[in-house]
């Protein structure tokens, strides 16, 4: 069987945890209009989040080899 291609842009977007089984994402809204958010928001902004439950199929088949 061929190898299996790797989204590029899912790849830098998405990392594996260290037991391979769920997915780490960063949050969306951190990169500008930072002046109306308050600073828990931009603190909470700044950590990483995991991929839903729903979507970790999808994302595992853009990156296939983590």
């Amino acid at each position: 069987m061929p190898k299996l291609k790797t989204n590029r842009s899912a790849a830098k977007r998405f990392r594996l945890t260290g037991s391979g089984t769920k997915i780490r994402r960063y949050r969306a809204c951190a990169s500008h209009l930072l002046r109306k958010k308050t600073s828990k928001r931009k603190r909470r902004l700044g950590r990483p989040a995991l991929v839903d439950a729903t979507n970790v199929r999808a994302v595992k088949r853009l990156i296939p080899y983590g």
